[in-house]
């Protein structure tokens, strides 16, 4: 099958390439290589290469500047989505894309479904929605596909972060007040792969639409991060364990609010996809392992 990766330098793109099935003829595709954002470079790729899927991982993630650089985050997370979508509905094939738990106001206390009621508070998150709609209706064969706290070797990410900085200091303090659940990107490629194959495999009743997917179980940031340094410590990939302290989300203000609450039900996924959220502390020790190397 020949599959077009879009984004492939970020965190997911880049596990996309790594884990790639022998079943795949892939073509990936850094922004730097296609710019989804110009919709005559996605026609012309996809008319070029005749992928039979397209999986869209291209995304401005940079939640914080998103609140000043709104147009840059929609001309990626929505027009590129956008272009993606119309080009995919055109050339006939199925259309993969990677959403966000920041389409949610966090506000809520229960895992939010799919169904659930989408209401971003920043700039990001709107940015992702509008990609979203575009997808779900331009592209009638179409995956979308929201997870949570992305993680891996590659790229900046909370795991990442959290030991440059058990390096710097002797106490770290991490927001304890929201909770959500961490994801590997090695785990979201391998979901993505996993649906792939099942398209592929011409089963009837494949299942479009929207889904969820992310690490369990829940946790705060404060318990992310004292679980990386624990784990980082005992694998002696640290030399000292700093303190993690707890703090709330009113002594860490961000230009754009973190929802307080963005935990992700996946049970459809598993239900209609047969695919079992990823327990992200087996994933945490697979990725410090991955850094000791490096």
């Amino acid at each position: 099958m020949r599959v077009l990766v879009t984004g492939a330098g970020g965190q997911v793109g880049t596990e996309l390439r790594q884990r790639v099935p022998a079943w795949v003829e892939l073509t990936a595709l850094a922004s730097g290589e296609l710019d989804i954002s110009d919709a005559s470079a996605v026609e012309r790729c996809v008319t070029d290469l005749r992928p039979q899927l397209l999986i869209n991982a291209a995304a401005y993630t940079a939640v914080d500047r998103a609140e000043t650089e709104e147009a840059k985050a929609y001309a990626v997370n929505a027009l590129g989505a956008e272009n993606l979508a119309r080009g995919a509905q055109v050339a006939g094939i199925p259309l993969f894309h990677i959403s966000t738990d920041y389409v949610f106001n966090g506000e809520s206390s229960a895992a939010y479904v799919e169904q659930a009621t989408t209401d971003p508070q920043t700039a990001y998150g709107r940015s992702k929605l509008a990609g979203e709609q575009s997808v779900a209706n331009l592209c009638r064969q179409h995956i979308i596909l929201r997870t949570s706290w992305v993680f891996s070797a590659h790229g900046g990410n909370f795991v990442k972060t959290m030991l440059r900085l058990a390096a710097e200091r002797d106490e770290l303090r991490v927001v304890a007040d929201q909770y959500g659940g961490p994801t590997s990107a090695a785990s979201i490629a391998a979901c993505l792969w996993k649906m792939a194959d099942e398209y592929r495999s011409g089963q009837e009743g494949f299942n479009w639409g929207l889904f969820h997917f992310s690490g369990a179980p829940q946790i705060s940031w404060h318990g992310f991060a004292d679980h990386i340094i624990a784990a980082a410590a005992q694998g002696e990939l640290i030399q000292r364990s700093p303190q993690v302290q707890p703090i709330t989300s009113a002594e860490f203000p961000t230009p754009a609010p973190r929802p307080a609450f963005s935990v992700l039900s996946c049970e459809k996924i598993r239900e209609q996809h047969d695919i079992e959220q990823p327990d992200w502390r087996s994933d945490v020790l697979v990725v410090l392992a991955e850094l000791a190397k490096a």
